[in-house]
């Protein structure tokens, strides 16, 4: 073979197996590439689950997002379960999550500034927003860890259940906050010992938590008609 020829032959040579090399280093690392980051969504629930509940939503949380999704056309809804206990030592318990709920909900207003932000709960998870949202100071063991002016104006809605802030306060949290009565949903089963007024700075009870009327929720239609209520304000 003539030795341009050869050397020629050589350099393809060289180069295929450069080639081959390439194909096969990215056949390998491709599958731990990290993945894109998720495109923001339209809109997030952050959603905290009562005393006692599985890691999740809980059964109202999933309810309430259930019907929210039937009631936004095709915007894209996003869900945040707050990571915490929801066990039944409830100052603790409700303090942990809403330090996971503020820090999440800080983290989306950043960034992902044009998502309408959701936030709910259920018994003990609706003190777990009390403590982001209306709360000013300790009470009863519970210490707030509210959130400030310009990430509340990123929140659209509030949608909460069974809530022990008219227990302590003596009013729903959609009479007594100025950034977020307006667009807060406060709902309280008749008769509800968590929720109703007269029991003043007093943490309820296990027999109030379990009692028939706070365990009302997932048959009382509430999910739904909160569901109507924060889609109205997206």
């Amino acid at each position: 073979m003539p030795a341009a020829l050869c050397q020629h032959y050589d350099v393809s040579a060289r180069h295929i197996a450069r080639v081959l090399v390439a194909v096969v280093l990215t056949t390998l690392v491709a599958p731990f590439a990290p993945a894109s980051a998720a495109p923001c969504p339209h809109v997030e629930v952050t959603f905290a689950r009562a005393t006692g509940e599985a890691p999740g939503v809980g059964v109202v949380g999933q309810q309430f997002i259930d019907a929210l999704r039937s009631q936004v056309g095709g915007r894209s809804v996003a869900v945040y379960p707050v990571n915490y206990a929801a066990s039944e030592d409830l100052a603790p318990s409700a303090n942990a999550g809403a330090v996971d709920a503020n820090a999440h909900v800080e983290s989306m207003a950043a960034s992902c500034p044009n998502t309408k932000l959701v936030l709910g709960g259920y018994s003990q998870g609706a003190a777990v927003i009390d403590l982001i949202t209306i709360a000013q100071a300790p009470v009863s063991g519970f210490v707030p860890v509210s959130l400030p002016r310009d990430v509340a104006d990123h929140v659209a809605a509030l949608a909460l259940f069974g809530n022990p802030t008219s227990r302590y306060l003596g009013a729903p949290v959609s009479t007594l906050s100025p950034w977020y009565g307006a667009k807060a949903i406060d709902l309280c089963a008749a008769g509800d010992p968590v929720c109703t007024p007269g029991a003043l700075f007093t943490v309820p009870t296990p027999a109030e938590l379990s009692s028939p009327e706070h365990l009302s929720y997932p048959h009382s239609g509430m999910p739904s008609e909160a569901a109507t209520f924060v889609a109205s304000q997206l």
